[in-house]
């Protein structure tokens, strides 16, 4: 099997629509992919509706948090959607990205970038507007090469020049969460330090203990040794391993199944599940 348990849509920041995101992990060879779109699962009706046959969809949203001034995110698995907690929660963050992401062109303004606000916001269309919509502005008006020239300090990165924070969660808060609402918590690319800081181990023990399920080990912004020293975090620590691509269509360079979780480890996750299941594709033939 192969399976891929972390990609983005239009719904959020991608630019696959969900449809074109769940023919596309097909084609890939995909068993199994997982949308997990910033704070949101708007994406996930349209996504089942065009499931190929063959393909499963485990439905997902990846959290923003924050923890002593540290930025992270949450992979939330297979919890139930309309849990009045957990959604109010989603929607808090989400209404706050608009004026978040107004507040980071206004302070790239400031710093001489020719950048306006219709060109982010026709960037971003329906979907929750985010740092790569603007990363994506920052690329078409030669600022930086690629989206992920834009996620330094120098630019957009976690305290970076023009960095401007927003509603984020507790990840305790947010793994208390999650569990209520029937689901799985994974910690995305821990430790992904090209994207700016990030929290220390004894951190991740105390999410460890506090039911936090498993970290994301084999990811593109880790390295090899990076991958070996969470490797023997997750293991100390009792938590699943995963990998996945983060895929966000041709916003990144990353392949979808470019990265792939281990089979047992996935179905470890659905087990511990009980808010959703993964659904099987039934909407037509899988593409050649």
């Amino acid at each position: 099997m192969h399976i891929d348990l972390h990609t983005h849509s239009t719904a959020s920041d991608g630019t696959d629509t969900p449809t074109e995101l769940v023919r596309n992990a097909a084609a890939a060879g995909l068993d199994v992919v997982a949308l997990t779109d910033h704070d949101t699962v708007r994406g996930h009706a349209e996504a089942i509706a065009a499931l190929p046959e063959g393909l499963t969809l485990v439905t997902g949203a990846e959290l923003s948090c924050r923890i002593d001034g540290v930025g992270l995110h949450m992979l939330a698995y297979l919890f139930d959607p309309d849990e009045p907690e957990l959604a109010r929660e989603r929607e808090l963050v989400r209404d706050d990205r608009v004026p978040r992401a107004q507040t980071m062109v206004r302070k790239l303004q400031a710093l001489g970038v020719p950048v306006e606000w219709e060109q982010v916001a026709r960037i971003a269309g329906d979907g929750s507007v985010g740092r790569p919509h603007i990363a994506t502005a920052l690329v078409e008006l030669g600022v930086v090469r690629t989206v992920s020239d834009a996620f330094t300090p120098e630019w957009l990165a976690n305290g970076g020049r023009a960095y401007a924070e927003k509603h984020e969660l507790d990840p305790v808060d947010a793994i208390r969460l999650v569990k209520a609402a029937g689901g799985v918590t994974v910690f995305a690319h821990p430790l992904a330090v090209k994207r700016g800081e990030v929290v220390p181990e004894a951190s991740i023990a105390r999410f460890a203990a506090a039911g936090l399920d498993g970290i994301e080990v084999d990811h593109m912004d880790h390295d090899e040794p990076t991958r070996a020293r969470l490797r023997g975090l997750a293991k100390e620590l009792g938590l699943l391993a995963t990998g996945s691509s983060d895929y966000h269509g041709s916003r990144k360079t990353v392949r979808l199944g470019e990265y792939t979780t281990d089979p047992e480890i996935y179905g470890e996750i659905t087990r511990r599940a009980t808010g959703a299941f993964p659904v099987p594709g039934a909407g037509g033939p899988r593409p050649a």
